[in-house]
């Protein structure tokens, strides 16, 4: 029976992702865990630590349908101690040869910190992955609204005109940062852990830095140039980087649940067939994706917060924040993959209404020239001054009853043919520009890196 909500089958689909639920299953956690133990076999014996058959021996049993999970959790019941129900089941599927080899001087964290460095390592991956592809997506909707425009709001308020594609260019090149930092953290996090009781290999005597340089190269993980059993902070700062992409979605999200707003009416989300957002209100058509990006983001920060908590830790082992890891860190990483997911669905599905956005611009009449107005004035009378001079006429409502142009010609004893120039001026400035130079370096980067083209995940079931 489920008891956590993310478990239930109603409502699984909203929390996580198949990708990561099979990650993080657990007889996949513990097949992972006897890769690892095969790995520090192999290494072992490499260097005569243990006989070569022991460690063939360790390998060609390595399979976790073989443990008895039940039995696991027993032991763990029983001795309170976090891995040895899974040692002594290890012991218990081996031949006699290789029982007393199988976990050889190495310790708890050894093993769940060196599945931590492949766990960075897998989601990394993944995140990077879902990015790429998110990335793909934003550009082409930035190209093909370069040119449409659209009222940019400053404090919840109409301000001045830009263009949509430069609003969704700002999101793509906020993705490409995460992905900058994703590449550039990942040879960082992704190392393995062999440090023994205290960090310092002292069951193996001299042999124990080339052991663990040979365990990493085994498991695929960088080697860390010293244990990190209280260092917490690669996994802190993974976390981190995976909570400022989901902060991202839920701001993307946020942008189109305000303007699909009815009043605004700019964006709207495309629902799936038989989709019911209130049954007492049967009109309405609620933002489900972009409401539900928000409110992942709020329990991956929340869990991010409790994973920096884990790096102050006492001594050379500290069981209460690394502990606490083993609850948090998957959470962070289900919620980020099923987040990237939920973002690339409700981008491939917005729709546009260009027609409300140039409604809305006309609607706000001269208050979206005042840039231009004030840039005009200014050239004539000093900045500060201009603005004074504006700021009278907004405040004597002169703007409101007159119009904006017209206001100002008669306050400043100007033409109104000559207001009127200032506020046909290109509104935009360089908007469109700056698309383009999103567009472009995202295009180059995207062409330098072939490895991120892969498919993207579509295992999630579709949104409801």
């Amino acid at each position: 029976m489920a008891t956590r909500v993310a478990d239930s089958d109603s409502y699984r689909h909203l929390w996580t992702a198949p990708e990561l639920d099979r990650m993080f299953d657990e007889r996949q956690r513990l097949q992972r865990w006897l890769d690892i133990l095969v790995a520090l076999a192999r290494a072992q014996a490499s260097l005569g630590i243990i006989p070569a058959a022991a460690a063939d021996l360790i390998m060609a049993n390595a399979d976790a349908r073989l443990l008895d999970v039940k039995r696991i959790a027993a032991h763990a019941r029983h001795t309170s101690h976090s891995t040895l129900g899974f040692i002594r089941e290890v012991q218990r599927i081996l031949p006699d040869a290789a029982r007393e080899y199988v976990y050889y001087g190495a310790t708890v964290q050894d093993i769940t910190d060196t599945w931590f460095g492949l766990v960075l390592r897998d989601v990394g991956d993944i995140v990077t992955r879902e990015l790429y592809h998110l990335e793909g997506l934003l550009i082409d909707l930035a190209t093909a609204h370069r040119n449409t425009v659209m009222v940019g709001r400053t404090h919840g308020q109409p301000g001045a005109p830009i263009t949509f594609g430069f609003k969704v260019a700002t999101w793509a090149d906020e993705v490409r940062r995460h992905l900058d930092r994703l590449h550039e953290g990942g040879a960082r996090w992704a190392v393995g852990q062999l440090g023994g009781a205290v960090g310092v290999l002292g069951f193996y005597g001299d042999l124990g830095l080339d052991l663990r340089r040979r365990f990493c190269a085994e498991i695929g993980l960088g080697d860390p140039g010293i244990s990190w059993l209280t260092s917490r902070d690669r996994i802190a700062e993974f976390a981190h980087v995976l909570a400022m992409v989901c902060a991202s979605l839920a701001r993307f999200g946020g942008e189109v649940y305000e303007l699909a707003r009815p009043e605004i009416g700019e964006l709207h989300e495309t629902a799936p067939t038989g989709t019911v957002s209130s049954i007492t209100m049967p009109h309405k058509q609620n933002p489900e994706r972009s409401e539900h990006l928000d409110t992942l983001s709020r329990l991956v920060r929340a869990h991010t917060g409790v994973l920096i908590e884990g790096m102050n830790q006492q001594h050379e082992r500290d069981g209460r924040g690394w502990k606490a890891e083993w609850v948090s860190l998957p959470e962070v990483c289900e919620l980020t993959v099923t987040s990237l997911v939920l973002a690339q669905r409700l981008l491939a599905g917005l729709r546009v209404d260009a027609a409300a956005m140039a409604r809305n611009v006309a609607a706000s009449g001269d208050d979206l020239r005042s840039e231009q107005i004030l840039a005009g004035l200014s050239a004539v009378q000093g900045n500060h001054a201009a603005q004074a001079m504006m700021a009278e006429v907004v405040e004597s409502g002169a703007a409101r009853s007159l119009g904006l142009v017209a206001a100002v010609a008669e306050r400043g004893g100007f033409g109104l043919s000559q207001v009127e120039g200032w506020s046909a001026r290109q509104p935009m400035g360089a908007a469109r520009a700056m698309v383009d130079l999103v567009v472009e370096h995202a295009r180059g980067a995207r062409a330098s890196a072939p490895s991120r083209t892969g498919p993207p995940q579509g295992g999630l079931p579709s949104w409801t």
